[in-house]
């Protein structure tokens, strides 16, 4: 009798562990990214190194504290591809990340493959956003476009050169 008190109270245990994981991995720390002036959304030009803040409308974005991976944003511009191809940098290695599944308007698997068939244009919005990490956005022949943070090749390439800065 003892034995079975005791094997509930661990798999209650486990479950309520497991269901705080998931909990602090999919809804925790995430709040409304803000997009005021500052901090709009922007892209790096071929000729400069300043990010320059671009035209986006229906901007909704998520962000954390605790990671700066954490960072997806999905809006409209009304600028076309071949004008952003002639005036900022294409990002050429993007790899977008999951998004939480309840951020329903940023779909990485989408958004990966419009990159690997031409149809998105993938852009460097800002390098080292902070140390080894770029905010990367990508756009859409529509209009339709999205941002995220990713690992650049500097922290790739030494997973300390954050804390060296």
């Amino acid at each position: 009798m003892n034995g079975k008190i005791v094997a509930g109270g661990l798999v209650v245990i486990a479950a309520v562990a497991g269901i705080a994981m998931y909990y602090l991995q999919v809804y925790a720390f995430y709040e409304p990214a803000r997009f005021e002036p500052g901090a709009e959304i922007a892209l790096t030009p071929i000729l400069g190194e300043a990010p320059e803040v671009i035209l986006a409308d229906n901007v909704q974005g998520i962000d954390a504290t605790s990671s700066p991976l954490r960072f997806r944003a999905c809006f409209h511009t009304p600028l076309t591809q071949a004008m952003l191809t002639e005036t900022y940098k294409v990002y050429d290695a993007a790899q977008p990340l999951v998004a939480p599944g309840w951020f329903d308007c940023f779909d990485a698997g989408q958004i990966t493959t419009a990159l690997e068939t031409g149809e998105a244009i993938a852009f460097l919005s800002v390098q080292d956003i902070v140390p080894g990490v770029d905010r990367v956005v990508a756009v859409f022949p529509d209009g339709r476009a999205f941002a995220w943070h990713q690992l650049n090749d500097k922290l790739k390439e030494d997973p300390n050169a954050r804390t060296l800065d």
